[in-house]
């Protein structure tokens, strides 16, 4: 009788009274580490308003965000944002940039872009345009207040490559030159100068007092590794001391997972849909330019997958700790004048903290990429023309 009994329980029954009658409740999954409370890729300031506003004009606005109240003596420090291609709406890193406004930044956006209207040979001079209007107008805005002398870029995928344009290029534009450019999943860069894709400037131009990370995940990571590595060597000015390749690596351990994709930076946030601040109007005066379309203007079906998965982000701990605390360390270094070697050296650094049931999260891997070889050099000319062979000279034997 009390084998038949036991019998029509089934096997998950049987489990279950035999977890009862030893005293156990069902295993859970680890969780992963929770964002920091303080500090670098903490929360920040809760207790801030972030102000949402775009300077410029409708059809040519950089959104800005940063705490609501007067800025410091000395200015708040500039983190300018130069999102993927396809992605020129905030709200897709939006989680990311109230992290940053509520550490105490300006944080500006320039929408570069306006999808399947703009190629990309056109990217980095729209950007250079609309951050010069933007920090010309933010200049004498006691709230926003940007500091020149301290002035980050973040860029992600095509805006990685476009963030190096800029740098290189910021001397002869009359921009800031950025103390740090922080280039995660770099891609989208064209390989020739009629392929499709951001054609890079000469990035030996980039001064060497730059500090230069790239970023890059584990997941669909070949085509990133390859541009990172080539970001960094053509940086050829900027000493190995003042460059890092870090790459965040994917852990299961627990529940969720965490999976390093080319679209793990972003985080949506609706708060800061840019299709809810109001743009600045155009002059009336003014016409557009004519529109002339071109093939490269359009979204092919590998970005359009791309960006589907950059628009429905979430956050979680790799946001925290492989971007947002890599981030806010290497600013602060940089900011200092400190060189990459000392961040590498920091254990917090590439610390990833512990999933809830102690299990540590997979490191950061952290290098120093190795110094360009130097070119070799040129054969000297001879000053003189080699004698022509006389017809009657000897023949050799």
């Amino acid at each position: 009788m009390r084998l038949t009994a036991w019998h029509g329980l089934g096997a998950a029954g049987l489990a279950a009274a035999w977890l009862g009658l030893a005293g156990l409740a069902p295993a859970r999954a680890a969780a992963p580490p929770p964002q920091p409370a303080q500090g670098p890729g903490g929360a920040g300031d809760r207790s801030a308003t972030i102000v949402k506003r775009a300077v410029g004009r409708a059809s040519a606005a950089t959104f800005a965000f940063y705490a609501a109240g007067a800025a410091p003596a000395e200015g708040r420090p500039v983190v300018i944002f130069l999102h993927a291609w396809g992605a020129p709406n905030p709200q897709s890193y939006g989680a990311w940039i109230d992290h940053l406004a509520r550490m105490g930044n300006l944080v500006l956006f320039p929408r570069f872009q306006e999808v399947n209207r703009t190629r990309p040979a056109d990217a980095t001079a729209n950007a250079e345009s609309l951050l010069k209007a933007a920090l010309a107008e933010l200049a004498s805005d006691p709230d926003a207040k940007p500091d020149p002398k301290r002035v980050a870029m973040i860029g992600h995928l095509a805006g990685a490559p476009l963030a190096l344009n800029l740098a290189a290029g910021a001397k002869e534009q009359d921009l800031p030159v950025p103390k740090l450019v922080f280039a995660v999943m770099p891609g989208g860069i064209a390989s020739n100068p009629k392929a499709r894709g951001i054609a890079l400037k000469d990035l030996a131009a980039i001064p060497a007092g730059t500090m230069v990370i790239t970023v890059i995940g584990d997941r669909d990571a070949r085509a990133a590794d390859a541009a990172a590595r080539r970001i960094l060597r053509e940086a050829s000015a900027v000493p190995p001391e003042r460059k890092l390749f870090v790459r965040a690596l994917s852990d299961d351990h627990g529940f969720p997972a965490l999976t390093a994709t080319l679209s793990a930076p972003a985080g949506v946030e609706s708060g800061y849909d840019g299709g809810a601040i109001k743009l600045p109007p155009d002059p009336k005066d003014q016409k557009a330019p004519p529109f002339k379309w071109s093939a490269d203007m359009a979204l092919t079906g590998e970005q359009q997958t791309l960006v589907s998965q950059i628009n429905n982000a979430r956050t979680d701990a790799l946001d925290y700790l492989a971007f947002w605390k890599t981030f806010d360390l290497a600013a602060a270094a940089a900011f200092s004048g400190a060189d990459a070697g000392a961040l590498k050296n920091n254990a917090r650094f590439s610390d990833m903290e512990r999933w809830t049931d102690g299990w540590p999260v997979k490191r950061l891997a952290v290098e120093t990429p190795r110094a360009a070889p130097p070119p070799a050099p040129a054969p000297a000319a001879s000053s003189t023309a080699p004698a022509a062979r006389s017809s009657t000279a000897p023949a050799r034997r």
